[in-house]
């Protein structure tokens, strides 16, 4: 039993990082607890949303599968933000959870370099300061050139309905015991974290009458780069809102609260907290608003997005039956919160790898962050550089310059995390520059170098760009006479001879309104799309390509890791115990640690240029 990579976990993390490194024909063994569960949805069914729509795009365009999956099991799509400016665009799809996970399996069939093993894994083994074999419950040993960890929830899970708690992964399943010591006996530091899931309802006890219904787009747009037929949307999306009374049953009801018990002692997702936590921090309310969303096609079961909880079932059926249309609702299963460790993520590099034991790589939840999207962003790329390091090749690193994902393990691996951390359009500075529907300019040249997409693939999308190009220089030459432009259905007057590009550059004025005008007829919407978005940002994007080569400077000066930041004088404690916990691999990282101060960062790059120890080697990307 021994392979060249082996990953731990099947989750959306252990997905990716798999498959991606099955493409560049290394073996793979994936150990998971549960084969029949692998890609399972333990929250919403669900992929995308603001940003987490832009994560995707990016999986997609440096090979990885979470994109052609939810495109063939997709039910309701629908781009999010369209009334805002396409930065902050955010496509989202309800899933078919069942085919979901069969479509993910299927993928990961597909390639014959792919093992799967359904056991547990509870210990690691190290050699030399190297991670060498995997030992599993049942005795065997598995080696291993790199090892992957992408065990979700399951690090010594425990799951809270009420006041009474119990040991799972995810409820129904075992969770994963004794790895976290062994991780811990390396030196690595955990910690514990909470989330939670909201109840599931039987549809066929739903009065949809007294709910608005969310329909999705009618023309949906794909996530993945490959598929070329529009997804279908095959049902719909129901809104509904809590109530007073509701608000009640949950304030009446929280000395059973594990939450506000003390039970629970791990710290839950700011930004998408639990029913009574939304009830106590904002009593004002009249309502919290609520979704309910079909798990499939062929069942009635239906998740009640917005509702998670972790209050007794009791109390979990009196607080439903109170919501407009839920009167007569049955609840499948329960809500509930569930307790796991993880690792805090300051102890890696940016390539994902351990900074104590070589060759051994984290991805996902154990990481600290929150859905499925973060998950499989950090599985590729564990994935890709779990490759490149038993090759001794150079390592994948993206800059928050490049993609979502850059922004996303940088902030993990230079600020770490105390929370569930999720993606949004804000944590990015760079965001006009990171949009949904660029991501294949901004990464595929890389990934194509890497070989993890194909040559057809790369071939029709360097088509695409172009085109692009081809009509926005023509849009920026083209010029236009007022005679040409002005009549009584266009409200924008033109007072003198102006190029189209000028024209489109007006808030006012979209594609559409000059295709007349254009050489050729523009067939694609996509390449409408971009072109606009081009053009109509390009002032701001020259700004913040400007910005991007400034920071470059100290991006690409690499910080040898055998700096010794004690011999510093000058450095504020705080930053010299911070620089030495986190061992920044660039000024640039450096200087984006929380606490460090810009005279600390002077007094850094001083001592680098002084003895003639920076390096000036491009960072990836």
């Amino acid at each position: 039993m021994e392979f060249d990579i082996v990953v731990v976990g099947g989750g959306h993390a252990g997905i990716e990082a798999t498959y991606i490194c099955a493409k560049l024909r290394v073996s793979v063994l994936l150990i998971t607890s549960h084969i029949d569960l692998i890609g399972q949805m333990s929250c919403n069914p669900s992929i995308g949303g603001i940003a987490k729509g832009n994560i995707v795009r990016e999986i997609d365009a440096l090979g990885g599968i979470m994109g052609k999956i939810i495109d063939k099991t997709g039910i309701h799509f629908k781009m999010l933000n369209q009334t805002k400016g396409i930065a902050v665009w955010g496509n989202r799809a309800q899933a078919d959870k069942k085919q979901y996970r069969k479509i993910a399996y299927n993928y990961l069939e597909s390639l014959r370099n792919i093992n799967i093993l359904q056991g547990m894994v509870e210990k690691i083994n190290e050699k030399n300061g190297k991670a060498v074999s995997v030992l599993m419950n049942s005795g065997e040993e598995i080696k291993a050139g790199a090892i992957i960890l992408c065990m979700g929830t399951f690090l010594n899970g425990i799951a809270h309905i009420g006041l009474n708690s119990f040991q799972c992964g995810r409820l129904g399943e075992p969770p994963s015991l004794k790895i976290t010591e062994s991780i811990e006996n390396f030196g690595i530091v955990s910690s514990r974290l909470k989330t939670g899931t909201s109840p599931r309802i039987d549809g066929r006890s739903v009065d949809f009458t007294k709910m608005s219904q969310q329909i999705g787009d009618e023309y949906p747009w794909p996530f993945s780069y490959s598929t070329e037929i529009l997804p279908e949307n095959k049902t719909s999306c129901w809104i509904t809102k809590t109530t007073s009374e509701t608000h009640k049953i949950i304030r009446d009801n929280l000395d059973r609260s594990p939450l506000y018990q003390g039970i629970i002692k791990g710290k839950g997702p700011r930004y998408c907290p639990s029913i009574e936590d939304k009830v106590v921090r904002f009593g004002d309310r009249d309502g919290h608003t609520l979704f309910l969303e079909p798990e499939g096609l062929d069942t009635q079961e239906m998740y009640l997005n917005g509702l998670s909880t972790s209050l007794p079932f009791d109390v979990q059926i009196r607080m439903v039956k109170s919501i407009c249309g839920l009167e007569n609702a049955h609840i499948i299963r329960p809500g509930y919160a569930i307790e796991y460790n993880y690792f805090q993520p300051k102890q890696l590099s940016p390539t994902l790898e351990s900074k104590t034991i070589k060759n051994l790589f984290f991805a996902g939840q154990i990481n600290g962050t929150s859905g499925y999207e973060e998950a499989a962003s950090q599985g590729i790329i564990a994935g890709i550089n779990a490759y490149e390091s038993i090759r001794d090749e150079k390592y994948l690193i993206l800059g928050r310059e490049t993609s979502y994902i850059g922004v996303l393990i940088d902030d993990l691996v230079t600020k770490g995390t105390e929370e569930p951390y999720r993606m949004f359009t804000s944590r990015a500075e760079h965001r006009l520059l990171l949009r949904q529907d660029n991501s294949d300019e901004r990464l595929m040249n890389v990934a194509y170098e890497k070989g993890l997409i194909e040559e057809d693939l790369f071939s029709k999308r360097k088509s695409i760009w172009e085109k692009k190009e081809k009509n926005k220089e023509y849009i920026f030459n083209h010029k236009i006479k007022p005679t040409q432009w002005n009549n009584e259905k266009r409200g924008v007057v033109i007072q003198q001879t102006i190029t189209l590009h000028e024209l489109l550059k007006r808030p006012e004025i979209s594609i559409d309104d000059i295709e007349e005008f254009l050489e050729d007829k523009i067939e694609s919407r996509e390449i409408k799309l971009g072109v606009q978005a081009d053009i109509k940002y390009s002032g701001f994007l020259e700004k913040e390509k400007e910005m991007v080569e400034k920071y470059r400077k100290f991006e690409n000066l690499l910080i040898p890791e055998s700096m010794n930041y004690e011999i510093l004088k000058g450095l504020l404690t705080e930053s010299r115990l911070k620089l030495i916990e986190i061992k920044p691999k660039s000024l640039g990282q450096a200087s984006r640690i929380p606490g460090v101060t810009p005279a600390d960062i002077s007094i850094l790059m001083g001592h680098l240029l002084k003895n003639k120890i920076v390096s000036r080697e491009t960072v990836d990307l």
